[in-house]
């Protein structure tokens, strides 16, 4: 459970970073737009907010996260939005408390979790780590969004080798979603750590294969969580399929081109 208790300090210390973004902000200043289409940053914690309550469900309450999931199945292209919309409207000072008790109680629970359960989700059933993974990978984008209302440049940290690994470990989800079939032989990635980390580079794969991708750790983190378009980023590809994965990384759950997850 070592490596659960550090992705879940990794996972409380984004959630940290985010919240002292905004705690000063003026009161005003939520409803400032973000890159994703109609959302202000009230929007973004908002939707972190709802979407670790219903995590905390998976972890705890399973019955109720069937419901919440039967609901999400009868407006798939549009209760993401409803959602962060609802919580959007509450003060923001109401929202940034909620959110505070919210991924507190997540945090905890996912520290609870029995190894070798899966917990439900939207996509397939994942372990706490991988829950605790992918919650750090969405606060951690949405935190992008944020800073980028605010024009703040977040410095890069060791945490985003969690990011970067569940954007790895979503390539073949990446072309089932396109209809394509996923391919066969393994990719190497190399990616450079940022700066003050203990390796220089993290790497993923058989340092022989013929399918590579290259570039910065933030800039492959941006790629995969659909934060900047392939054209300003350094992250290179060799080979086809290496090629069409750039085109289509996702690593949120979701529809493909369905907006920011």
């Amino acid at each position: 459970m070592a490596e659960l208790a550090s992705l879940i300090d990794d996972l409380r210390a984004e959630s940290a970073d985010l919240d002292a973004l905004v705690a000063d902000i003026p009161e005003g200043a939520w409803a400032r737009p973000t890159p994703a289409p109609g959302w202000t940053i009230a929007h973004q914690i908002g939707h972190l907010l709802w979407t670790d309550r219903v995590a905390l469900l998976a972890a705890t309450d399973e019955p109720a996260f069937d419901e919440v999931l039967a609901a999400a199945n009868r407006d798939a292209t549009g209760f993401v939005d409803a959602a962060a919309a609802e919580l959007a409207a509450a003060a923001p000072s109401q929202l940034l408390t909620d959110w505070r008790t919210a991924r507190a109680a997540l945090h905890d629970a996912l520290a609870t979790v029995p190894a070798g359960r899966k917990l439900p989700w939207f996509g397939p059933p994942m372990s706490a780590a991988s829950m605790a993974t992918a919650r750090l990978m969405e606060t951690w984008s949405h935190g992008l969004d944020v800073a980028d209302a605010l024009g703040v440049t977040r410095v890069p940290t060791a945490r985003l080798r969690s990011v970067a690994h569940i954007g790895v470990r979503t390539r073949d989800f990446a072309f089932v979603l396109h209809g394509l079939t996923p391919p066969e032989s393994p990719f190497y990635v190399k990616l450079s750590a940022p700066q003050g980390c203990s390796e220089p580079a993290w790497t993923w794969g058989p340092a022989d294969a013929e399918q590579r991708v290259v570039g910065s750790a933030e800039h492959f983190c941006m790629l995969v969580t659909q934060r900047r378009p392939r054209a300003v980023l350094d992250v290179t590809a060799v080979g086809a399929d290496a090629q069409r994965w750039l085109e289509i990384a996702q690593a949120f759950a979701g529809p493909p081109g369905a907006g920011r997850g």
